[in-house]
């Protein structure tokens, strides 16, 4: 379910309608600029006039040479200030992707988060809409009101030719309103087909292995070369219909101009006009009808900054900015989870019911249970990650949705199921992708026990890991995770299955690390069942269902789990010569323990 059928649209400005009210004085001064340079275009014209009508008739070489001075200033000025405005629109958008690209893509990861999978379309849909800023189609639109002006002044050289220009004039454009209307539907279309065949290219690349390993690309190739080739249908639509019709506007353009010249010519030999005025008026028609066929020749482009600039309207509406928090003091790592519900979003079932314990520093909780208990959407909770739907967790008796992101990042460490590594160095990795000193990483690294793991890569710390950790291992990349999550020290630390991928070596590790951790006075929340992660626990919290099935220390829970059933293996005693081999069976689900049993 989308952020945006969770949310109310609420009357408020979004960033991009400040961003909108910071460039109206861009506006004006590309307009002012617009204006200077239509008024040194008209240089041209007249010289033509001044030519033909005075200097020609009276045969004066200082005129000439006087005239073609003042037109040749005028046309420098003019190619300054179209210099100008254009490095006006491409400073215009860059600024605009500086002051949008922070709030999209915080807000596109916040929408990740609740399911919405827009991914980084934001972003294109921003770059397409600072590629038109910084296009001459921008500029071409302030040229556009020009066309009036110009048409007054043929009207002003005689009426006669001012009528044929306004006829011709007034084709254009409807020519131009039909060239919208045959393909405003195609382009739309085209565009939210190319975005839809984007993300399933990229969910492709992204599920390399699978899709390599299971044999799936040639169906999966088939799906998305459906999606593809509505795209490319819709595509073809709007560039075959707009070629006719721009092949139709070329044609009524280059008919008006040489008919221009005939009925100038006309004119001239009855005596109504001269020929400066007929030549004149050409000039002036050709520079009336520039902006209009240039912005119907980029009329696709034009139509899909419009849906570009709709979408992020919409997304900026829909996403508002993080709220501001008080910055409070740096947590201890005492968490207090207080009737915590939670259900997805677009579900009716609860993920997460009723769920209660504590946790302070220097202890580790361990959360077993069935699988789709709800013990990844309890990491991911507690994280931060996820918002409750209802009850609080509290870090240091604040709630943590009460925390300001930044500092709650700082005092958490945490492990997801699927560890997800960036692009670049294990160092980056490690450090958060901040900048750290070494110091800090190789501490980090040590407290994880995957310093010699980290020595052993071809260039130690500075490994380029590729893609999502693409170059290492699964247990190469669980290690680095661990060390990721203990990097600055964090009171909170959260591991999810932190040993699925690990080998003997990786698991005495994790052991060594979690005690480690409970020695500095870390809070630690394992999930896990192998007998390994039990036996730095000291307590325990069964989870089935969504419910907490049993909670306390953990000589507690076990007893309690054997009386129920005798079966429950021996590894959940965790004693010093446990077989760290075996795991736990997941039997909870066939208990009728209720809390307080």
């Amino acid at each position: 379910m989308s952020v945006a059928a969770r949310s109310p649209r609420r009357a408020r400005k979004s960033e991009l309608d400040h961003a909108l009210t910071q460039m109206k004085s861009v506006f004006t001064l590309t307009g002012l600029f617009s204006c200077a340079i239509n008024i040194m275009l008209l240089a041209s014209p007249l010289y033509m006039l001044q030519v033909y009508d005075r200097v020609l008739t009276t045969g004066r070489i200082e005129t000439l040479v006087l005239l073609t001075i003042l037109m040749a200033g005028a046309l420098i000025v003019f190619g300054l200030l179209d210099a100008l405005r254009g490095i006006i629109g491409a400073r215009t958008a860059i600024w605009l992707g500086a002051e949008l690209s922070p709030p999209l893509l915080a807000g596109g990861v916040r929408a990740r988060l609740v399911g919405d999978g827009a991914g980084a379309q934001p972003l294109r849909d921003l770059f397409q809409c600072q590629s038109f800023l910084a296009s001459p189609i921008f500029s071409a639109l302030f040229d556009a009101p020009w066309t009036v002006a110009y048409l007054a002044m043929i009207w002003l050289l005689h009426p006669t030719l001012g009528l044929f220009a306004t006829g011709g004039a007034l084709f254009i454009v409807l020519v131009g309103i039909l060239n919208e209307i045959v393909t405003r539907n195609a382009t739309r279309d085209a565009g939210n087909a190319q975005i839809v065949a984007m993300q399933n290219a990229e969910m492709m690349i992204r599920n390399a292995e699978a899709v390599r390993a299971m044999g799936m690309m040639p169906s999966l190739m088939k799906r998305w070369g459906q999606i593809n080739d509505s795209y490319m249908l819709s595509s073809l639509t709007a560039s075959e219909r707009g070629a006719m019709v721009l092949g139709l506007a070329k044609f009524a353009r280059y008919l008006v101009q040489s008919a221009m010249l005939g009925i100038g010519a006309y004119l001239v030999i009855t005596g109504t006009t001269t020929g400066g005025s007929m030549i004149a008026s050409s000039i002036l028609l050709g520079r009336m009808l520039a902006p209009v066929e240039q912005i119907m020749g980029s009329w696709r482009t034009i139509g899909a900054t419009r849906l570009a600039y709709a979408r992020l309207k919409s997304r900026l509406q829909d996403v508002p900015p993080e709220a501001e928090r008080t910055r409070l003091p740096r947590p201890y790592g005492h968490v207090s989870v207080e009737k915590l519900s939670y259900t997805a979003p677009g579900s009716k079932k609860p993920v997460l019911q009723n769920v209660s314990f504590k946790l302070i520093p220097g202890e580790a909780l361990a959360v077993i249970g069935p699988s789709a208990g709800g013990k990844s959407t309890l990491c991911r909770l507690l994280a931060g990650v996820l918002t409750p739907t209802e009850g609080v967790i509290r870090l240091d008796g604040t709630d943590l949705q009460h925390w300001r992101n930044e500092q709650l990042g700082a005092a958490i460490g945490y492990l997801p199921q699927d560890v997800e590594l960036f692009a670049g160095s294990v160092r980056d990795n490690v450090a958060r992708m901040q900048e750290a000193e070494d110091g800090e990483i190789v501490r980090a690294a040590m407290l994880a026990h995957a310093h010699e793991l980290i020595q052993r890569l071809p260039q130690g710390y500075e490994t380029p890991i590729g893609d999502s950790g693409s170059r290492l291992s699964g247990g190469q990349r669980q290690r680095v995770g661990l060390a990721r999550a203990v990097f600055g020290s964090p009171q909170l630390i959260i591991l999810d299955e932190p040993n699925a991928n690990l080998d003997q070596a990786g698991e005495n590790a994790l052991s060594a690390t979690v005690r480690d951790l409970k020695e500095a006075g870390a809070a630690l929340l394992i999930v896990g069942h192998r007998p390994s992660t039990l036996a730095q626990a000291d307590r325990l919290l069964l989870l089935k269902d969504g419910r907490v099935e049993l909670y306390g220390t953990r000589e507690d829970v076990i007893g309690r789990l054997r009386l129920a059933s005798p079966e429950t293996p021996r590894a959940l005693a965790v004693p010093p010569e446990a077989d760290e081999e075996d795991e736990i069976d997941d039997q909870p689900e066939k208990l009728t323990l209720t809390n307080g049993q």
